[in-house]
Order: structure tokens, then C-alpha cells, then sequence
């Protein structure tokens, strides 16, 4: 994975809760440099690292900070949010028929015209072609068996996905507070 200049991406600022760890995986808890400057000077957060980067005005300077903790700890939800992207994190960015990564679609496994609702339990990523060659069919009735059953999953299980994928921006003095195992050139 190639590193990116800060500059080049505005000197983000990586968010941790009190206890340290990030407020979110995906996406990456990251607030632009002028809103951890805003925070550090209203006493909200603690800077624990900083870029080798200063801003400054006629009366003063500061270096920017690269990690902020807050101050006080943000209980997380327990219930997982049924969106979009929470579904294709679930099933992997992938097709659940095909393994494609490519052109994914909501999928009703029990179609809308059969009574299929949207939920947890009944939407799957699928790439396009797929999604069109089961048209409003069941799986079994057009031979598309799905590589898992869909399901609510835990923010556990979210969190234990979101570190399979990386964002693009890694900063090397995030990575004590992040948990993927990647490789970042100089």
C-alpha cells in the first residue's frame, strides 16, 4: 500500500475514543486538521500524536495534531445500522454468488414480488450480472446458491470486517492505534 503525503490529503487527524481505540473502522474515525485544532483548544480532546507540521498566525504556532483521544469516553451502539455499506461490509465487498467485487447491488433473496422485505435477513451484496440473471426468482428456483445466509451482524463482527479493509490513507503514527496488518512505504 503506497503512503500518501499528509499535505496531499489535508493532514487528517485520527479520532480515539477515551479508552484509546478508534471511534470507527469503516469509516476510519478521521477529522480534518481545523476541527482537531477547534477540539484541542475547547479542552475536549488530548493530542497523543502530532505531524511533523505547524500552522501558525502573527501571535502564534501549533503543531497539528496526527491522533487526538477524547476525554471522555463515547459509549458505542450496540445495534448496527442497516445501510448500504454496512451490508456490503457483511457480506465481504463481494458478490455472494459470483465472489465479484465489481458493480454491487442489493439483493432480496426472497424478491419484493413474493412478499421479500428489506432487511438484514433477506438483502445479500450482489454484482449486477448476477442480480439481473436471478431476476425476481428465489435462489433455488434459478440455481444461485448464496455463499451465506444473511443476517443482522454484531458491531463486533462489523469492526472484525472493517479491519480487513483498509482505507487508502494510513499515516505511519496511527498504526499503534489501528489494527491492520499492512505495509506502508516510505
Amino acid at each position: 500500500m503506497g503512503m500518501i503525503s499528509p499535505a496531499a490529503r489535508g493532514w487528517p487527524c485520527l479520532v480515539l475514543n477515551a479508552d484509546f481505540a478508534p471511534l470507527s473502522y469503516q469509516p476510519l474515525s478521521l477529522i480534518p486538521w481545523q476541527d482537531a485544532i477547534k477540539q484541542v483548544f475547547l479542552d475536549r480532546v488530548q493530542t497523543v500524536v502530532e505531524y511533523d507540521h505547524a500552522v501558525s498566525s502573527p501571535s502564534f504556532e501549533m503543531v497539528l495534531p496526527s491522533v487526538i483521544a477524547l476525554k471522555s469516553y463515547v459509549q458505542q451502539n450496540r445495534q448496527v445500522a442497516f445501510t448500504r455499506f454496512n451490508v456490503f461490509l457483511r457480506d465481504g465487498f463481494s458478490c455472494v454468488y459470483c465472489g465479484s467485487g465489481h458493480e454491487l447491488t442489493f439483493d432480496h433473496l426472497i424478491p419484493r414480488s413474493k412478499g421479500g422485505r428489506t432487511n438484514w435477513n433477506n438483502i445479500v451484496a450482489a454484482c449486477s450480472p448476477c442480480n439481473l440473471r436471478k431476476g425476481g426468482r428465489l435462489p433455488n428456483e434459478c440455481g444461485m446458491v448464496p455463499s451465506l445466509q444473511p443476517r443482522r451482524p454484531s458491531a463486533y463482527e462489523l469492526r472484525a470486517m472493517g479491519q480487513k479493509f483498509p482505507p487508502n490513507f494510513l499515516h505511519e503514527s496511527w498504526m499503534d492505534y489501528l489494527y491492520w496488518d499492512v505495509e506502508l512505504d516510505s
